[in-house]
């Protein structure tokens, strides 16, 4: 008999679901050796944040063949270990759209009439009206930062409101964001114009204390901020400053880098003009029933036979595909996310060449990891294997794909990224070489050939005699190590990319500094 294990308290309305078809135990605070011990009895699992599915669970999972995530995130899933098993992994990603978005506009109404702070006056006896005038939401200007579908979402009901909305994503393409009747403009831009800020990011080495002390300064002192999407965007340290000394007018947090908050937290010091809830989000009685039903479905078509629409692996590949084409997904996903961190333009397209041996296999999952690739840093989690040509269509981005057999430059044939950007693209080229030995060999037309690694900085300079010591030595004097160097260039004394895998990232302060060595052009640090 078909069974499913629900390991974490999961709404009804999933469990009717599942009914449908198997057997449902319910079976909550298992410890990992618990659940080693009786997984292999069972054909689904279906999870929240509670339970940790690592490798080992996997191993011992002997007829296992979907875990299903009741939520947005998978960090508490092997997600490797269950593709190499033919496990597919499904989420809902979708199922809080609507509680998150609302939750946001529920702190920037909170923040400018003084509800929470005018609540507890009145409670305690106050009758304190003068001291909380607040300000309308009328005809002020909104700034969204990052147009996904709980960003968008917000757009449109401030747009319903009255407010001009204007908003950073540099994977929304000018014609869609158009349609939306949104203003793009860049991040410095729309922190200097905007009334309020809502952060709709996902949390990544690039967003890390995106916004800190010096990107707070170019507020308005009237304007306020809102985050409801992953803490440790903002810099909790240097916002409790800006709170307190009037940089800003006041700031609504629902997620935080440290959860629980914890009781030494600097905003905790904080006693006007900030809102702090606990990670309310997702916690609507309606979200955690769509999430539920949601992934109860996919669990139940899954049984059935039938696709997932949600897996965060590749679905519709048999294993030992998979295990064929593993490290060509490997370098079809790392060259979209090294792209995505080169362009700095607003991203229009995309073109995928398929050259030689690569050309040869199946392009559509190749399409799909670099698509997946390309989009993490805008949404993080939320951007899958199912979702990801979705995504990029929604966004815009135009995808062309190129097939080119003949091309032998490489023995097992090379993939090809050229982004289309509003002021300027790039392209990347990347081959396989004998064992799944992935290489970088081509930097906008500039020939190099680079193991691509965690922390990596590219550079476009002149070819001229001491930029390459200027920068070993900025480096050295901050701290950074340099693990390897290679340039590549055309032409003596023309122009010439330099790749370095260092061993920590970039700080915004040192990139700075970078950019003003004489000489060089562009300098771009990637996290992979």
């Amino acid at each position: 008999m078909t069974k499913v294990l629900v390991s974490d308290p999961i709404d009804q309305a999933g469990i009717d679901i599942l009914g449908q078809v198997a057997q449902v135990d319910q079976r909550s605070a298992l410890s990992i050796e618990e659940l080693k011990s009786i997984v292999s009895d069972y054909d689904a699992l279906m999870i929240r944040s509670g339970t940790q599915v690592t490798a080992e669970v996997i191993d011992a999972a002997g007829k296992l063949r979907i875990i299903g995530r009741a939520g947005v995130g998978v960090d508490n899933v092997d997600v490797p270990a269950a593709t190499r098993k033919g496990v597919l992994v499904v989420n809902s990603p979708e199922g809080n759209t609507i509680a998150a978005a609302e939750q946001a506009l529920a702190l920037l109404l909170s923040l400018s009439r003084h509800i929470p702070h005018a609540h507890l006056s009145t409670m305690a006896g106050g009758w304190d009206r003068k001291k909380y005038v607040g300000n309308e939401l009328y005809k002020k200007i909104l700034g969204v930062v990052g147009l996904g579908k709980i960003g968008s979402h917000v757009a449109r009901v401030a747009k319903a409101m009255g407010m001009k909305v204007i908003a950073y994503d540099p994977f929304i393409s000018v014609d869609r964001a158009q349609q939306m009747q949104v203003d793009l403009l860049t991040m410095e831009e729309l922190f200097n114009q905007s009334d309020y800020i809502t952060l709709h990011l996902p949390r990544t080495p690039e967003t890390e204390n995106l916004v800190n002390e010096n990107l707070l300064a170019k507020m308005k002192p009237t304007a306020r901020i809102v985050n409801c999407a992953r803490g440790g965007i903002v810099d909790e340290n240097a916002l409790a400053e800006a709170v307190k000394k009037g940089v800003i007018s006041g700031a609504a947090l629902d997620v935080y880098a440290q959860e629980p908050l914890s009781p030494n937290s600097p905003l905790l010091s904080v006693k006007e003009r900030l809102i702090l809830t606990p990670h309310l989000g997702a916690s609507t009685t309606e979200a955690q029933e769509n999430v539920a039903i949601d992934v109860a479905e996919q669990i139940r078509d899954v049984l059935l036979g039938l696709p997932a629409r949600s897996a965060v692996n590749i679905p519709g590949l048999s294993p030992q595909i998979m295990q064929q084409l593993k490290p060509h997904l490997q370098l079809s996903e790392t060259l979209g996310l090294l792209a995505s961190q080169l362009s700095a333009g607003q991203l229009e397209g995309l073109e995928i060449r398929l050259q030689g041996g690569f050309a040869s296999h199946p392009s559509q999952p190749l399409i799909v990891a670099t698509l997946k690739g390309l989009l993490t840093s805008a949404l993080g989690e939320r951007i899958n294997y199912v979702n990801a040509s979705l995504e990029a269509k929604a966004r815009g981005i135009n995808v062309i794909e190129v097939k080119d057999e003949a091309s032998q430059d490489f023995a097992g044939g090379s993939m090809q990224l050229t982004t289309i950007a509003k002021d300027n693209g790039h392209s990347v080229t990347g081959a396989v070489f004998g064992d799944g030995d992935l290489r970088i060999i081509n930097i906008d037309e500039f020939p190099v050939n680079v193991s691509p690694s965690r922390h990596m900085l590219f550079t476009r300079h002149r070819d001229m005699p001491g930029i390459i010591g200027q920068l070993g030595s900025l480096l050295g004097e901050h701290n950074v190590n340099i693990a390897s160097m290679q340039v590549g260039r055309r032409i003596v004394r023309g122009d010439a990319v330099m790749v370095l895998s260092i061993d920590d990232p970039i700080p915004s302060e040192l990139l700075t500094l970078i950019l003003a060595i004489n000489g060089i052009q562009e300098a771009h640090p990637v996290t992979l």
